[in-house]
């Protein structure tokens, strides 16, 4: 089959790869698209792989084509999104209910062969069925949706909360479109691409700028969440939070990201900083909310690339371009 291979750092090519096998409890998904993200940059940087070359893409839906011995839960033409996330079960994290934290943490697309090719492995555990009404390339969208919905089971939500939200790409939009449906009464977003403001304006934020200093909010958020892993926006939105407000680290920063915090501030006026990391029992709430319609995706996949394009589509990808991007292989 054909798939994309993170060959080295640096290092990105289209390649003929063994097509993969199911094991007893597995299945193998003729993949429809494959969404693009921060992570794939990092993995590309050399940074989350544990060794190289790597079939990336963790992001991703299809179609059931083949099922292991002991699957009957699935049959093949089953249409899936895939939770690409692999806990190990057995460690003290995992035998506590947080998987994401697990010791041994492993995910298909990251740590094993992932979704940026023709065919893909996963355990049937992992994969939920789609409703007939939702377009498989689409369904590309749930595992980042499933992450929002992880941060905002984080926050913890509170009726009334006003927000700002660093970053409009699609993570920054999706945390957008959850915070309008879990009570927040304004949300606020800053970002210095006006294109990308331009669709938050579009999905109806308050208030959109290229600067919080333009908001004339010297109270500061009752929330503030960081989409964007940028340290510079990350240390101006600490000192946006509100007295008793949180700051949630939501973007990936790179591993030598550094900021300074102040600690009388964050004991005098009972500031939370917290943050959340990838899926964690939300993957299965994020087909339903998605299913039901809570993004539209010709809004939010702004790219759809033949799998033959990747290195491209990464490239657009690292510079900005578009909202979420897709390969169709």
């Amino acid at each position: 089959m054909r798939a994309a291979v993170v060959e080295a750092p640096g290092k990105v090519s289209v390649a003929s790869v063994p097509d993969p096998a199911p094991g007893p409890r597995e299945v193998v998904v003729e993949v429809a698209a494959c969404g693009l993200c921060g992570t794939d940059l990092h993995i590309l940087q050399g940074e989350f792989a544990p060794s190289l070359p790597l079939v990336p893409g963790h992001e991703f839906a299809g179609v059931v084509v083949a099922v292991g011995a002991e699957v009957t839960e699935l049959r093949a033409g089953d249409r899936v999104a895939v939770d690409p996330s692999l806990p190990c079960h057995e460690c003290r994290y995992c035998r506590v209910g947080r998987g994401n934290l697990c010791e041994r943490w492993a995910a298909i697309g990251v740590t094993e062969p992932g979704g940026a090719a023709e065919y893909a492995r996963a355990p049937v555990a992992n994969c939920v069925r789609l409703p007939d009404h939702v377009d498989v390339r689409d369904a590309a969208l749930i595992e980042p949706l499933s992450c929002a919905v992880r941060g905002y089971d984080v926050l913890r939500g509170t009726l009334g909360a006003e927000v700002l939200i660093y970053g409009s790409g699609t993570m920054g939009l999706m945390m957008l479109e959850l915070a309008k449906r879990t009570g927040a009464t304004a949300v606020d977003i800053v970002d210095i691409n006006p294109e990308r403001l331009s669709t938050a304006t579009r999905l109806g934020v308050t208030r959109s700028a290229a600067t919080p200093e333009e908001f004339d909010r010297p109270g500061g958020w009752d929330v503030v969440v960081d989409a964007t892993g940028n340290a510079a926006a990350i240390q101006d939105g600490l000192g946006r939070v509100a007295k008793g407000g949180t700051f949630l680290q939501f973007g990936v920063a790179d591993y030598a990201a550094r900021v300074v915090i102040e600690p009388y501030r964050i004991y005098n006026q009972e500031i939370t900083i917290t943050g959340s990391m990838a899926v964690l029992h939300s993957f299965e709430r994020a087909a339903a909310l998605f299913a039901s319609g809570v993004l539209a995706p010709d809004v939010f996949i702004s790219d759809r690339l033949p799998l033959e394009e990747y290195p491209r589509a990464l490239d657009r990808f690292k510079a900005g371009l578009g909202r979420k991007i897709v390969v169709q292989p």
